[in-house]
């Protein structure tokens, strides 16, 4: 194992363009940037970035999730997300993510042990101010799936 992941706890700001990826308006970011805990997974470079909320009693949110463009498909969001669950396992029994409506982003959340909770529905286009597009598909509703992570 050569990469190492640690928590950043001041100046969150500065992986803001990592961030973008994962969930691209700013204004957004900034609802859950602060009150999260930020993670990166560094490989030779940083590879990936990871935001986590606090949710409720049991329940935490993977708010955002990026892996820098060239070494995506190499296992790092998977790696980040393992130690994520890990990390949160024994504070809550479940964690959440939510998503747009794209087959390969839901398709990964599930090989990691997500499944399907609920849908917002109009999501998308309710809270950004501008049409988000992710692997050509326009995202209007949030899909939320959750994982039994600890305790």
């Amino acid at each position: 194992m050569d990469y190492h992941i640690i928590k950043i706890s001041r100046n969150k700001k500065q992986y803001l363009d990592l961030l973008l990826l994962g969930d691209e308006q700013e204004t957004m970011i900034d609802r859950y940037l602060e009150r999260g805990d930020l993670f990166v997974l560094e490989d030779n470079g940083i590879k990936a970035v990871g935001v986590v909320t606090k949710e409720g009693p049991e329940i935490c949110e993977l708010k955002n999730i990026a892996v820098t463009p060239s070494a995506q498909r190499q296992g790092y969001g998977r790696k980040l997300i393992n130690f994520l669950i890990n990390h949160y396992s024994k504070e809550y029994t479940q964690m959440m993510v939510g998503t747009g409506d794209v087959p390969g982003t839901l398709a990964f959340y599930k090989s990691c042990g997500f499944e399907y909770s609920h849908c917002i529905k109009d999501f998308f286009t309710e809270n950004y101010d501008h049409p988000i597009i992710d692997n050509g598909v326009l995202l209007k509703d949030m899909i939320y799936l959750k994982r039994k992570i600890g305790f």
